[in-house]
């Protein structure tokens, strides 16, 4: 990885400062694993999120000790009044590369999982995983982190587009194939790519205080997502689908026409930016 020049170190301290504030007003602290045993702390917030069915795990130890080895990134989140506790939240993500300019093959991490148990929803622990991540990435020199995440989430797009200030790169129809843990199964695995330039003004600002939902301007068109995709999923898979179907066919027609993923508007809709 490149040496870090002064430019870095101070995009790094203003980044962990950024992740300490947003783990303060989460309730928790967020730190790098690395023993076995915080390693299973982490694995029990990913099979609490994702439970197989049966049983089982969906991250095998030596999988996770391999990775954490290779100097990947897996992270906690834990409560402050139980810092050596369970943990609360967690997150995974390992190296990855694309096609830089000149057709230069270029490093980014992928963000594989992030999640918080049941009762730590909703209390913005994922914005504290993600900045304690950009913290990270920014100290290893590392310019992009890339994620995939359900289009029909609002929450999720919100998180990512506007307090995170990340960007959309693609749709990704059915990425994952089928798949079987609770969450998913049943379900089209449609995803959006995240694509998170962590050193960005866009990221910063967001990273300040957060970005402001963007209103749609003339040209632009306007994709609705349900209130709760989850809900609807369990009581009605039949209007669960036709979500799913018409919001694909809006997005890849769009995209496919030059359209950019603008962010989300005060609605929670997603707003597409006309070429040019």
């Amino acid at each position: 990885m490149p040496a870090p020049t002064d430019d870095v170190y101070g995009e790094a301290v203003e980044a962990v400062a950024a992740a300490e504030a947003a783990a303060a007003r989460a309730g928790v602290v967020v730190r790098s694993l690395h023993s076995i045993p915080d390693l299973e702390k982490a694995r029990v917030v990913f099979d609490t999120t994702w439970p197989l069915p049966g049983g089982g795990t969906t991250m095998e130890m030596n999988l996770l000790r391999a990775l954490e080895h290779s100097e990947c990134y897996v992270s906690a989140a834990f409560a402050v009044e139980d810092p050596d506790g369970d943990a609360v939240g967690a997150a995974l993500a390992f190296l990855g590369r694309h096609e830089g300019e000149g057709g230069i093959r270029e490093l980014h991490l992928h963000s594989h999982m992030a999640a918080a148990l049941p009762l730590w929803r909703d209390r913005h622990i994922g914005t504290a995983l993600k900045l304690h991540q950009r913290a990270w990435a920014i100290r290893h020199g590392i310019a992009v982190i890339a994620w995939t995440f359900d289009p029909l989430v609002r929450r999720n797009a919100r998180l990512n587009l506007v307090k995170l200030g990340a960007e959309v790169s693609e749709y990704l129809p059915d990425f994952y194939g089928e798949m079987t843990d609770a969450i998913n199964a049943g379900d089209r695995t449609d995803r959006l790519m995240a694509w998170w330039v962590v050193d960005s003004e866009r990221a910063r600002v967001a990273a300040r205080g957060g970005l402001t939902p963007i209103a749609a301007t003339d040209g632009a068109r306007v994709v609705p997502l349900p209130d709760d995709i989850v809900a609807i999923r369990a009581a009605d898979p039949e209007e669960a689908l036709r979500w799913r179907l018409d919001v694909r066919a809006a997005m890849v027609e769009a995209l496919s026409e030059g359209y950019t993923v603008g962010g989300v508007d005060s609605d929670g809709s997603y707003v597409l930016l006309p070429p040019g």
